[in-house]
């Protein structure tokens, strides 16, 4: 069977989401339908704030982030998001690594065209 656009982006978005919201956060705390606004904006990284809420829960369990619940303006308080110490480093390692990798990839589909 041959594989849908759809299920190879699925499986790409595995591997990458957990790391983009990681570099969202760097920039500081963030509740998750503010970082799910901001990564909405790139469709091929993210369509469903149904897996942003359990990835943020692995990433808590990981210790890659870190939650604080603070008082909203608009409505009930709200749980933020924000990095440790383990985080900064999954983000680095993980940026150091994709340009490489990438490059890689494109390397290899450049020759395969």
């Amino acid at each position: 069977m041959e594989p849908t656009a759809e299920g190879v982006l699925t499986q790409m978005r595995k591997g990458v989401l957990e790391f983009c919201v990681l570099a969202y956060l760097r920039s500081g705390p963030a509740y998750g339908l503010e970082i799910a606004t901001e990564l909405g904006r790139h469709e091929t990284l993210f369509t469903s704030e149904g897996t942003l809420y359990p990835l943020l829960a692995r990433l808590r369990k990981q210790g890659w982030v870190e939650t604080s619940w603070q008082e909203s303006r608009s409505g009930p308080p709200r749980r933020y998001y924000s990095l440790t110490d383990e985080g900064r480093a999954a983000v680095r390692t993980f940026a150091a690594i994709w340009t490489p990798f990438s490059d890689g990839v494109d390397a290899v589909l450049g020759k395969a065209s």
